[in-house]
């Protein structure tokens, strides 16, 4: 049975599929490559209804959710189910729409959920290699700024645009701020939610000699900042205006490359390393939860798979009873364990 929307597309294809394509074409103007894709997924359609014995109007949503659990026992990805899902659901709108359908038998299938992607996070030993770096060779008014944005990031477990929003001291106008008496910094996160949150004593110490040198760029020196936004942001560039998310991805990436990591690190690396290692250590999925500002619980708990995961790499380096046996093995039970 025709069930693989690669394979399809070499008969030709059925009227009512030529005219919606034209329809999809004209009308609603889609790329080239998104009609392509649409010919092939309706091709493979129309051969699964002949294969089946249906012509397209007889189709029902039976039909459709056998043909999807072909796709996806072909090993077809969730996602990609999805996009097929999508076209064939157009189709069928776009023929009821035309009078030529009496209902839309994909109205109200669905492809399968595609599994949730554990946060990348980097090794305790990894993000403390990354905090710690110094750069001598590199300017000393950069090196404080960008070793300060290392250590927020990392010890505060902010999302880079709660980062750039931060000012230097708090004001009326301030998106947030930090307050290094009360080490804490006010943050302005998702949907316009504040929440305090604790700075540690590393962070503290950078966020100090950063600010004792934020003045002193000889470019600030001579034309003082030029942005008035940048008067008050925490972190601002050489040309004196607040930093971009941009500017902290370019710095970070550059960073980690230097400190000797495998791979690039990103903002949000951090902040899932930050909550990734707080839960670790303390098991407190509320506290990880405030700490990060999630609304909802349910977001927080993807970093306990996390944690099980880094919790059970160590059980198979450590234990000496981890090692799989072979296949078909059975322990055999000691003899002061059978029934006397």
């Amino acid at each position: 049975m025709a069930t693989s929307t690669e394979t399809a597309g070499t008969a030709a294809a059925p009227p009512w599929v030529e005219k919606y394509l034209e329809h999809v074409r004209v009308e609603r103007r889609l790329a080239p490559r998104t009609v392509e894709l649409y010919a092939i997924h309706l091709q493979a359609l129309a051969a699964n209804a002949a294969d089946a014995g249906l012509s397209l109007d007889r189709v029902q949503t039976a039909h459709i959710r056998r043909w999807m659990a072909q796709l996806h026992g072909a090993g077809r990805e969730p996602r990609g189910i999805a996009l097929v899902l999508s076209c064939w659901r157009s189709f069928y709108r776009w023929l009821g729409n035309e009078g030529l359908v009496g209902f839309n038998p994909v109205k109200d299938v669905h492809a399968p959920k595609a599994a949730r992607p554990l946060p990348k996070a980097l090794a305790v030993d990894d993000a403390v290699r990354l905090a710690e770096m110094y750069d001598p060779e590199a300017d000393p008014w950069t090196e404080a700024r960008d070793g300060a944005i290392v250590e927020v990031l990392y010890g505060c477990g902010l999302r880079v645009s709660e980062l750039t929003g931060l000012d230097a001291r708090a004001s009326n106008t301030a998106r947030g701020w930090v307050d290094l008496d009360a080490l804490e910094a006010n943050v302005l996160g998702k949907g316009g939610k504040r929440r305090l949150v604790p700075i540690g004593g590393k962070a503290a110490e950078a966020l100090r000699d950063w600010l004792a040198v934020r003045g002193e760029c000889a470019a600030l020196a001579t034309a003082g900042l030029r942005d008035p936004a940048g008067a008050a942001a925490l972190f601002i560039s050489s040309k004196g205006v607040r930093m971009s998310s941009q500017a902290v991805w370019k710095l970070l990436r550059e960073r980690s490359l230097k400190a000797g990591l495998a791979a690039p690190v990103h903002p949000h690396m951090l902040r899932h390393s930050f909550a990734s290692h707080v839960l670790q250590s303390s098991s407190d999925l509320r506290a990880v939860q405030e700490l990060l500002g999630h609304a909802n619980i349910s977001t927080t708990q993807i970093y306990t798979r996390l944690d099980f995961q880094h919790l059970a790499k160590a059980y198979d380096a450590a234990h000496p009873r981890a090692q799989a046996r072979p296949e078909g093995a059975r322990a055999k039970p000691r003899k002061d364990d059978t029934d006397k």
